[in-house]
């Protein structure tokens, strides 16, 4: 997006992501808080997926990049944060995210530090 872009947002409801392969490619910011994180765990392991499959089959649907912006009290209630930074790292520049804690008593592990923001 740019500056002035239209974004279309959705709260709640069913969460899918089925891209086909002629479709065009799109980038996708995802949110989420807690445990909202489920459903769009799934989604980000489907992109992995698609990811992978284009480099090593070099057809099917081109994914975009995604950013999940991911939000908990602290990083010890960051589920699948392990995950989403294997993800990143097995992917990189394809998939990011950006943790961010709203009350973080401890120290913040060195692993995670680079990707979280908060008090």
């Amino acid at each position: 997006c740019t500056l002035d872009s239209e974004v279309a947002l959705r709260v709640g409801g069913d969460f899918f992501f089925d891209p086909q392969p002629g479709d065009s490619p799109v980038k996708l910011v995802l949110i989420a808080g807690g445990v909202g994180i489920n459903p769009l765990f799934s989604i980000l392991l489907h992109i992995a997926d698609l990811h992978g499959y284009q480099e090593s089959k070099g057809n099917g649907y081109k994914m975009g990049t995604v950013k999940l912006y991911y939000s908990a009290k602290n990083t010890s209630e960051l589920l699948f944060k392990k995950n989403i930074l294997g993800l990143m790292n097995a992917f990189p520049g394809k998939i990011a995210c950006r943790f961010h804690v709203t009350q973080q008593r401890s120290q913040i592990h060195k692993e995670l530090q680079p990707h979280v923001t908060g008090k």
